[in-house]
C-alpha cells in the first residue's frame, strides 16, 4: 500500500469556504465526513477544514476590532477635547461650561474604560495574529510531511504517516482553540474586575476604620531602647 500524498500547495479552501460565508460568531463547523479507502484525499480534505476554520478565527477577530477601535479612538478625541476645552473656557471667565466639558471628558474615559474598547481590540488584534502565526506553522509542518513522503524513503507504513499527519492536524486544532479560550477568559477577568468595581466605588459607602485604640498604661518606648523582660524567680532548691 502506498504511502498517502498530501498536497499543501494546493487551494487552502474551495468555493463557499470563505470565512466572510459564515455567520457572526465562532460557531463550531461539522466535522467533514469521508472514505478513508483514500488516505490522501481524506487527509487533503482535513487540512482544508482545518485551516478554513483558522482563517475564519482570525477573519472574525480582525473583523471584531474594527468597531471597537473606531469607538475608542473617538472616545480618546473626545477625550482631549474636552479636556483642552476644560482647562481653556475658565480662562474666558466661562467657568460652569468649563465644568461641562471636564464632565465630558471624565465620560469619555470612564465610557472606554467601562466598555472595554481599547482593550478589547488589542486583544482581538494579538489573537488574530497569534491565529496567524499558528496557520504558518501549520502550513509548514505539512509541507515537511510532504517532502518527506514525496522524497523518502519513506518512514513507517501508510497507516503510520496517516497517524503522524492526523497528529499534526490535532495539535493545530487544539492550539487554536486554546487561543480562543485565553481570550474569552482574558475579556471575562477584564469584565469581572473593570466595569463591576467601577460602579461599586461611586455608590458604596467607604468602609469604615478599624484602628484599635491604645492599651491604657502603655506608652510607645523610644527609639533605640529595649523593653526591660520581667526577672523570673530562680527555682527554689528541693
Amino acid at each position: 500500500m502506498s504511502q498517502p500524498e498530501m498536497q499543501p500547495g494546493g487551494p487552502a479552501r474551495g468555493e463557499g469556504d470563505s470565512p466572510e460565508g459564515y455567520g457572526g460568531d465562532l460557531t463550531g463547523r461539522p466535522f467533514p465526513l469521508g472514505d478513508w479507502g483514500e488516505p490522501a484525499q481524506r487527509l487533503d480534505e482535513l487540512y482544508r477544514w482545518v485551516e478554513s476554520n483558522a482563517l475564519r478565527t482570525a477573519e472574525w477577530y480582525l473583523s471584531d476590532r474594527v468597531w471597537k477601535r473606531r469607538c475608542a479612538r473617538a472616545l480618546r478625541v473626545g477625550t482631549a477635547l474636552g479636556a483642552v476645552v476644560g482647562a481653556a473656557l475658565p480662562l474666558l471667565g466661562r467657568w460652569e461650561w468649563g465644568y461641562v466639558s471636564l464632565l465630558v471628558a471624565a465620560a469619555c474615559v470612564i465610557g472606554d474604560r467601562y466598555f472595554g474598547l481599547t482593550s478589547g481590540w488589542m486583544r482581538d488584534v494579538a489573537t488574530a495574529q497569534a491565529v496567524q502565526r499558528r496557520l504558518q506553522a501549520l502550513q509548514f509542518d505539512w509541507a515537511s510531511e510532504s517532502v518527506r513522503e514525496v522524497l523518502g524513503p519513506a518512514e513507517g507504513t501508510a497507516s503510520e504517516a496517516a497517524e503522524r499527519c492526523l497528529g499534526v492536524l490535532r495539535r493545530f486544532a487544539e492550539d487554536v482553540t486554546e487561543l480562543v479560550r485565553a481570550e474569552t477568559a482574558d475579556w471575562m477577568v477584564e469584565f469581572r474586575s473593570g466595569s463591576a468595581p467601577l460602579v461599586l466605588q461611586s455608590t458604596l459607602p467607604p468602609p469604615p476604620r478599624t484602628d484599635a485604640p491604645p492599651s491604657p498604661g502603655r506608652f510607645p518606648l523610644p527609639p533605640g531602647t529595649r523593653p526591660n523582660m520581667p526577672r523570673q524567680r530562680p527555682p527554689e532548691p528541693r
